[in-house]
């Protein structure tokens, strides 16, 4: 597999993979308010069954984001663009803005979610970045997992983000 920067030819192979996902748990956010207090909390909570989940956002916008020249890599194996992570780039902070990553449904859990991220690290840091940010669905549970792993940190949430008013989970990654 090689992970390099994506050509204009390849943004068809993008927009041909299946964004959708599978989840047996969500984080299910509770809110309180108590004596001019504000409590937030996330759990955790087991679903009734499996749910398959379409992915948030238009495809319509990644040529955007390619012909921005700034961090839009694929996955390639064997000829076969297998998944794909753009970033835009924040100046003002100096940080990196993760807006998809993308692994084919039968190429998941191969490491090529892990070895885009590491690509995308390595070109934030050559930029100067310090820091990563990403959101994700709290339906997305496999993909809360896997940035965790990946030395993500929850930092916060919007709950009208998505056009369907999902709420959104914030996570950050240091570069330094």
């Amino acid at each position: 597999m090689i992970i390099r920067p994506a050509e204009l030819g390849d943004l068809n192979a993008c927009f041909t993979i299946d964004h959708s996902y599978q989840t047996d748990y969500v984080w299910q956010m509770e809110e309180r308010e108590e004596e001019g207090h504000v409590t937030v909390t996330f759990r955790t909570v087991r679903l009734p069954r499996t749910m398959r989940v379409d992915y948030p956002r238009d495809r319509d916008y990644l040529l955007d984001n390619w012909r921005r020249g700034e961090c839009f890599l694929i996955a390639d194996q064997d000829g076969e663009v297998c998944g794909y992570l753009d970033m835009t780039v924040q100046a003002w902070h100096a940080t990196g803005w993760l807006s998809n990553l993308v692994v084919g449904k039968r190429h998941r859990r191969q490491g090529i979610g892990g070895a885009l991220l590491k690509a995308a690290v390595e070109w934030a840091r050559e930029q100067g970045l310090r820091q990563l940010m990403l959101e994700t669905q709290t339906k997305n549970y496999p993909a809360i997992c896997f940035y965790q792993k990946q030395r993500f940190f929850f930092c916060g949430f919007n709950d009208h983000y998505y056009i369907n008013q999902d709420i959104a989970l914030f996570f950050s990654q240091s570069l330094r």
